[in-house]
């Protein structure tokens, strides 16, 4: 099988211009995460895709391999077809381009094991939201799944509603994704549907076109950096990590 991991950035984000070249203790935030990228074994090639030049430049500049992709892309998984259709094969890792924090051991959860290349198939890491102001951050989503893994909805506000229970702990979505090519023609050839346009959240074309998405339980240290005050959050930690290794 051949897999390969793909980190879209794209540099005129609404809520962050220049998100994926942020300075985070001297090198670009989309060096952060090809670093952690990069580490997991099973992996044939590992490329960012863009739409700028300037993030192809800094990139190249860190030996990164990058695939110049359309900058009319509206969503991430637009992107990533895109590269499906210029590299093909049988997997595709989707590592957002805002999770400097993820760790290599996490992303290995996603990999497929026993999936048919063929098949349509979709995976997406969730871990469990620790801090409860996340849970009223519309910028964290939070997924509801079945009995055996599959999204049921996924939402900006908090879901499910505990009136029945309070043992209940709020799942959030993680970006690190697993796709099979054809899983990336569906989405990229079916409608996008009313609850996608309504919560903006960009796998609703999946569900709402009748597929299902398989989540992944993982014990994930995570912040996707949404904001500059997410940021400041992660240069912090980052910055704790690195003064611990050299202290030890």
């Amino acid at each position: 099988m051949k897999i390969i991991g793909v980190i879209p950035a794209r540099y005129n984000s609404s809520r962050f211009p220049g998100k994926p070249l942020a300075d985070i203790c001297g090198k670009p935030m989309i060096w952060w995460v090809h670093e952690r990228l990069k580490g997991l074994e099973g992996l044939n090639e590992v490329y960012v895709a863009t739409d700028d030049l300037r993030i192809k430049e800094v990139c190249e500049s860190y030996g990164i391999k990058t695939i110049m992709t359309s900058e009319n892309h509206k969503t991430h998984l637009d992107r990533l077809y895109e590269v499906s259709t210029l590299i093909d094969a049988d997997f595709y890792i989707n590592v957002n381009g805002d999770e400097p924090l993820i760790e290599t051991e996490a992303i290995s959860r996603i990999l497929p094991n026993g999936v048919d290349p063929n098949s349509l198939y979709v995976s997406n890491l969730m871990t469990e939201l620790k801090n409860p102001l996340e849970a009223v951050d519309f910028s964290k989503i939070k997924i509801a799944t079945d009995v055996f893994g599959y999204g049921l909805y996924l939402a900006r506000s908090p879901i499910p509603y505990p009136k029945g229970t309070y043992d209940f702990y709020y799942k959030k979505f993680v970006g690190v994704q697993c796709f099979t090519k054809s899983a990336l023609e569906f989405c990229y050839s079916a409608p996008r549907g009313p609850l996608e346009a309504a919560e903006d959240i960009d796998e609703f074309r999946f569900i709402e076109n009748g597929q299902k998405i398989k989540f992944v339980e993982a014990n994930v240290t995570t912040l996707s950096v949404d904001t500059p005050k997410d940021l400041d959050k992660v240069r912090d930690i980052i910055k704790d990590r690195l003064e611990s290794v050299v202290f030890e």
